[in-house]
């Protein structure tokens, strides 16, 4: 959503696939809940008002680190491009497994695992705390790499773009393409909410870092996941859905005892 916003063009194709997986889910008797999916625009919506300001937060910031990196990518060499894509690649992939297994950063990325149909719109339910969870600071490492922000920035679009149409249930299966991408197939499995599903399948557009570092679930064959959170939530309100989780872990704090309890809780496992 955040670059469809920054790309009016790309909208009307956004809208024009979730049209078309709405018939095809109509037509196959799959079921729609159309009150979730207002419910993930809704929270896009959100994070389309709250993302211009932290952007600019995170340009000041992804500048000045640009300015202090020991040697500097050339932005016009394609090696840049390519060495770039595969560090953004790697670096997302252990930014988002954090998220998973890290309560602080897991507060703003459950907003996006809240939703129970793996449909088009949950691809856009992403949190709106994303600054305030300091995941941008596995990307910050990629600028003292050298790289410039306008690769970082690109790439990293790229990737989230890429990962839009991977929310549905319209496609089965790729062959060969398993191997090496994230498919529909892969993150139908990382959204489940089944115990043999748990924290897996992070990558954003490669699905290699999963293979080679073990956290790599093959979609059943016959399907029947369950989509959601483990503890489930039942809400089609966006502030709700945005900061529920935070609110779960801020009461989980003060119930405990004492200072180090609390910082176990806000950075041991969700």
């Amino acid at each position: 959503m955040r670059l469809a916003l920054e790309h009016p063009w790309i909208l009307p194709i956004l809208l024009a696939l979730i049209a078309g997986e709405f018939v095809w889910r109509r037509r196959t008797k799959h079921g729609y809940d159309g009150g979730a999916a207002l419910a993930s625009l809704g929270v896009a919506v959100g994070q389309g008002i709250i993302r211009p300001l932290t952007g600019i937060a995170l340009a000041v910031i992804f500048g000045g680190l640009a300015q202090v990196a020991p040697f500097a990518w050339p932005v016009d060499d394609w090696r840049t491009w390519v060495a770039g894509f595969v560090a953004v690649e790697f670096v997302y992939y252990w930014f988002h497994r954090f998220s998973h297994t890290v309560r602080w950063l897991w507060a703003t990325h459950a907003v996006h695992h809240s939703a129970t149909e793996m449909v088009l719109p949950a691809a856009v339910r992403l949190g709106w705390t994303e600054f305030f969870s300091l995941g941008w600071l596995f990307f910050a490492s990629l600028l003292l790499a050298g790289f410039p922000p306008v690769v970082v920035v690109t790439l990293l679009g790229i990737n989230l773009l890429y990962q839009f149409p991977l929310h549905t249930e319209m496609v089965g299966r790729l062959g060969p393409l398993e191997w090496i991408l994230n498919t529909p197939s892969h993150h139908r499995a990382h959204h489940s909410r089944d115990a043999a599903f748990l924290d897996c399948n992070f990558g954003g557009v490669l699905i290699v870092f999963d293979r080679l570092f073990g956290t790599f679930r093959q979609e059943p064959a016959g399907g029947g996941l369950r989509y959601g959170l483990v503890n489930g939530l039942d809400s089609r309100n966006p502030l709700r859905i945005a900061l529920h989780e935070w609110g779960r872990m801020m009461r989980d704090m003060r119930r405990a005892e004492g200072g180090a309890a609390r910082v176990r809780i806000a950075f041991g496992r969700p």
